[in-house]
């Protein structure tokens, strides 16, 4: 049984905590350098980008988390984790770090502001339609030729979810529906590596 750690530093923890467990996934909170060390894969959840990434810096975890996704830990961004796992960002903050790993461009808030959330259908990675929800969400511009485009949106076929190797990212929430099926696909990610 695969540890898999939260990033708690802000966003949706208990929410993919909770979903994580129900994968049959050992799950706890990370949000100090030596609970990164105790695990096997991490979530990055959604939130704020840029106060994730101030954040981490301040915790003294951007580095760490930089050097364990370097070496091959699994790890899954939602939302703003799609935005820190990206080696891109169109439309942050001047300065605005990340962690990188996916060879992408990321586009922040490309669905609009708060109040043009939303939710939709959608078909991914070949495993039936899934219930998605999008908070301000962002949306994949370009990806290198190692990515996998796992999922597309409305409107235009924007691209919502992606792989690259042991990293996984999606544009929307799905810890915020009763479905656990991207959880899944990513446990079973884990338990794979």
């Amino acid at each position: 049984m695969p540890t898999i750690g939260v990033l708690a530093l802000q966003g949706d923890v208990r929410e993919h905590l909770h979903s994580l467990t129900a994968t049959g996934a050992k799950a706890l909170a990370v949000r100090r350098p030596e609970e990164l060390d105790t695990v096997d894969a991490l979530v990055i959840p959604g939130g704020e980008s840029t106060t994730m990434w101030k954040l981490a810096d301040a915790f003294d975890l951007l580095q760490p988390l930089r050097l364990r996704i370097k070496e091959g830990m699994p790890a899954y961004g939602s939302c703003a984790g799609m935005i820190m796992l990206a080696d891109r960002i169109e439309g942050g903050i001047e300065g605005q770090q990340t962690i990188g790993g996916i060879d992408m461009t990321v586009r922040r808030n490309a669905f609009g502001r708060q109040v043009d959330s939303f939710e939709a259908d959608i078909d991914f990675a070949g495993r039936g339609r899934r219930r998605a929800v999008f908070i301000r969400a962002p949306w994949v511009e370009a990806v290198g030729s190692g990515v996998e485009v796992l999922a597309v949106a409305e409107p235009g076929d924007r691209i919502v979810a992606v792989r690259q190797g042991s990293l996984l990212a999606t544009s929307f929430h799905p810890e915020l529906t009763v479905d656990i099926g991207v959880h899944s696909y990513f446990a079973e990610m884990v338990r794979a590596s």
